[in-house]
């Protein structure tokens, strides 16, 4: 029922309250407007997504970067779609699908494939409704405060939202060494683009972050098995 995704999405929706209000201070902290800010994250609702699109549009970037960075950092949601396409049930229509499809996130995607039963397209809206809602107030009310905090205190919020994205590789990277060495890899490729005059010159800051992303991603594809060993992953 509509009800209980409603409140399925609550705990979600207080989540990215707080999240998006750093992506607020830090897309007005780059010279976005309030209001920019605030239609980037409804239209997104992608926190790494949305981090590096921003990056790319305060960097100067074309807009096939910015096409090829979303296709590769949000392509899981694919995937989400295709599991989640299998406990939906028959009130879930094309047209259902499509719009509903709006709302797919990690968190959301978690708490709808999790359940024991299928659900219904009203259950599914109840539990998209919320997190949409926290994610874009938070954007904006992190936008408008941006403007009026002093510049120290911008400078420290905004960095909160690179936290959240350390703070979800870290437990994982210490236990695995596969997601340690992607990691790493990844770190060491941007520090070569950003330090190196001729590629920080002729890179933009976007490919550079497609070009980390694929090349660490197919080299730990290479060496998983070796990594996963030595790690005692099965």
């Amino acid at each position: 029922t509509f009800g209980e995704g409603f409140k399925d999405g609550l705990p979600i929706g207080l989540g990215y309250l707080s999240v998006s209000f750093t992506f607020g201070i830090l897309a007005v902290s780059k010279g976005l407007s309030w209001l920019q800010a605030s239609i980037i994250s409804l239209t997104n609702i992608t926190s790494a997504g949305q981090v590096a699109g921003l990056g790319i549009m305060t960097a100067g970037g074309g807009i096939l970067a910015m096409i090829i960075s979303q296709i590769v950092i949000n392509l899981r949601y694919s995937l989400m779609g295709i599991a989640l396409s299998q406990k939906a049930d028959k009130t879930m229509t094309p047209l259902l699908r499509i719009i509903l499809a709006y709302g797919i996130t990690d968190e959301i995607f978690g708490v709808a494939v999790s359940k024991k039963h299928e659900f219904g397209a009203r259950y599914f809206f109840g539990l998209t409704i919320l997190p949409v809602i926290g994610w874009v107030a938070g954007t904006t009310i992190g936008a408008i405060l941006g403007r009026v905090f002093p510049d120290f205190l911008t400078n420290a919020l905004a960095i909160g939202i690179y936290g959240m994205f350390v703070s979800i590789v870290l437990p994982k990277a210490k236990h695995d060494k596969v997601i340690l060495s992607g990691s790493l890899i990844s770190c060491i490729i941007s520090c070569v683009f950003f330090f190196t005059p001729v590629l920080a010159q002729n890179v933009s800051g976007g490919f550079a972050i497609i070009i980390a992303a694929v090349v660490s991603a197919l080299i730990v594809v290479f060496l998983r098995k070796p990594l996963a060993g030595k790690a005692g992953v099965v």
